[in-house]
């Protein structure tokens, strides 16, 4: 569909969450911390590439990894992706919370968009955002030529970076844009818009849900509105039902919300997800600002809450990565490596 013929569609969306809009183009006034003079010389510092107006790219410590034959990270071992070909994007850097455990500026007003671009655009854009940010490497003695010449033919996209993915109104467009391109497409969301949850279809759909309740939730994760936990609870009844592949995604924060896995248990049954990622907050960017580094899990801490959430949701554990500390969980045990998918209405 032409982006012209979305503008209604774009004026729904600003009626569904004036609050997120609002919000945001009222805090454009404001002063930016840090001595930062602006919102673009903050990215440009942070590594991020623009891709159009409102969305950005960036690469990973595992990409540079990956390209110097030095490892892959865990979504390679758990699910087969490529760290060297995997685009990390986000198509807004608008988020709805303040999350304790986020590397991100979340200090740092975002400005809306006064207008979306097209899935197209973007999708182009950050492919050509990606080509040049591996540029170097083309060129270094350390790295393995054949992995950057693959790099610069991405097959995975990240939808996630900074910002909530849902907020963008043509996210399931962007999703089946990527697709055409031969991209499995990975969408990480924090659940607190369950409308645009039940429209898209990636091959492997994240939902983040970090704490057992409202009042961990409202301590950790800092949303704008109290309201923000019902929708995530909507959102887990959403998921149950999707064609997608599913993973729920909880971050262990020490002193914060290591408690309770008959809550989270509780919660996560909702959603009845393929696999549950338990993953330790690393003491990494500005969330320095926010948690002491002891905040941050051994991975002992992480596998033995994920054995204790484990027995309570009726999972095993499939797999684990001590270098990123992650533990993951799946019904049978078992995981299989991600691949497209195809939704029947």
């Amino acid at each position: 569909m032409p982006l012209e013929e979305r503008k209604e569609e774009k004026e729904d969306f600003g009626e569904s969450f004036p609050e997120i809009l609002e919000e945001n183009r009222s805090e454009e006034q404001g002063s930016l911390p840090f001595d930062i003079p602006d919102f673009a010389t903050l990215l440009k510092k942070q590594g991020y590439a623009l891709a159009g107006r409102h969305s950005a790219v960036k690469t990973c410590l595992w990409l540079r990894k990956a390209m110097n034959d030095e490892g892959f990270c865990y979504k390679s071992k758990f699910y087969g992706v490529r760290s060297h070909r995997c685009l990390q994007m986000t198509p807004t850097l608008i988020c709805n919370q303040r999350c304790l455990f986020c590397w991100r500026p979340t200090e740092v007003p975002v400005p809306a968009p006064g207008e979306w671009d097209s899935p197209e655009k973007i999708v182009e854009e950050s492919i050509a955002c990606q080509r040049k940010l591996i540029t170097g490497f083309g060129g270094s003695p350390n790295a393995l030529r054949e992995r950057w010449l693959e790099g610069n033919e991405p097959n995975n996209v990240a939808i996630s970076l900074s910002g909530e993915p849902t907020f963008y109104p043509y996210l399931p467009e962007l999703i089946e844009e990527y697709e055409k391109r031969g991209f499995t497409t990975f969408l990480v969301t924090n659940g607190t818009v369950p409308s645009m949850l039940a429209k898209v279809n990636p091959s492997q759909l994240y939902m983040s849900l970090d704490a057992p309740d409202l009042e961990t939730y409202l301590r950790v994760c800092q949303p704008k509105s109290p309201a923000l936990w019902d929708r995530i609870n909507e959102s887990l009844d959403i998921m149950r039902d999707k064609c997608s592949r599913t993973v729920i995604r909880t971050t262990l924060v020490k002193g914060e919300n290591i408690f309770n896995p008959e809550g989270y248990a509780e919660l996560i049954k909702r959603a009845s997800p393929d696999f549950v990622e338990i993953k330790a907050y690393m003491h990494l960017g500005f969330s320095r600002l926010r948690l002491d580094r002891s905040a941050m899990p051994a991975h002992e801490d992480v596998l033995e809450f994920s054995k204790k959430l484990a027995k309570h949701l009726g999972y095993e554990i499939a797999d684990e990565s001590e270098i990123s500390r992650v533990v993951l969980l799946s019904k049978d045990g078992k995981k299989s490596p991600v691949k497209k998918i195809s939704c029947q209405d």
